[in-house]
């Protein structure tokens, strides 16, 4: 068993810093410079883990059982499938939850309170916690507690098991820095997504719902696609670009907006 790299180690320390440092960092902002409603966090999070990770991943199950190797064995219909459920689940959730459970709590205040919600418990969920179990295995891998552990099970379950912690030390270190800046990105759509929501469900304007949709989809197909046939580097700085269109888009008329007060 080889050891882990401390650059790799530093970049999941790096990844742990972004996935939990900047939700809260973005979580006291609004609060204290926004002055948003904390409930409004707790919708947004509450909303990803329903339409994602419960809804969506449903949806998938069904789909995967259904169609197979012909829905995850080409790139292309992948990507489409992969964003369009991604998009449709979320930015309708998205909009469900802030008409039905946001009504006295409507300004962009609070639209970006929800947006920090939803993208960051994705970010502690999904990247946070797969980075605390990596670092936490990469800790008994370099001071040899794991091989002492696997001496405990038979030669076919320690052999599995070092087949998949071998990923810990022949993934690039780059990758390991590279899924922090993915959290950036992500939570910087998310941002973006909950103010056009916000914006569809305040002026009645399903057209900006869609818009969501479409926005979502096509960084999730772009995402998918590209990871298929360039390194992962090449995949966030396209995002980057792509996401920093929307979010200067959205920034501007975030700004121009004149703030009104809401009840709770």
């Amino acid at each position: 068993m080889e050891t882990v790299s401390l650059t790799s180690i530093i970049g999941m320390c790096f990844t742990l810093l972004i996935s939990f440092g900047l939700p809260i960092g973005l979580l006291l902002y609004a609060m204290n410079k926004l002055k948003a409603k904390m409930i409004s966090f707790w919708i947004g999070a509450a909303t990803f883990v329903v339409f994602a990770l419960v809804l969506e991943q449903l949806l998938h199950i069904g789909m995967i059982n259904q169609f197979g190797e012909a829905l995850t064995g080409n790139i292309l219909i992948k990507a489409i499938y992969g964003g369009l459920a991604a998009g449709i689940f979320e930015e309708v959730g998205r909009f469900i939850s802030m008409k039905l459970f946001m009504k006295r709590l409507l300004n962009k205040e609070n639209a970006f309170m929800y947006g920090v919600g939803h993208g960051g418990i994705e970010a502690m969920i999904i990247v946070g916690l797969t980075t605390v179990s990596n670092l936490i295995s990469a800790y008994m891998i370099n001071t040899g507690l794991m091989e002492k552990s696997l001496e405990l099970f038979d030669s076919d379950i320690k052999q599995q098991t070092i087949d998949q912690l071998s990923l810990l030390w022949t993934t690039s270190p780059v990758d390991f820095y590279m899924a922090g800046v993915e959290r950036v990105v992500a939570i910087t759509l998310h941002l973006s997504l909950s103010y056009i929501v916000y914006r569809a469900v305040k002026d009645g304007k399903i057209q900006l719902l869609f818009l969501s949709i479409a926005l979502h989809a096509f960084a999730d197909f772009v995402t998918v696609l590209v990871a298929g046939y360039a390194p992962i580097i090449v995949v966030e700085i396209i995002l980057i670009v792509i996401v920093s269109i929307i979010a200067v888009f959205v920034y501007k008329r975030f700004s121009a907006e004149q703030t009104i007060a809401v009840g709770e």
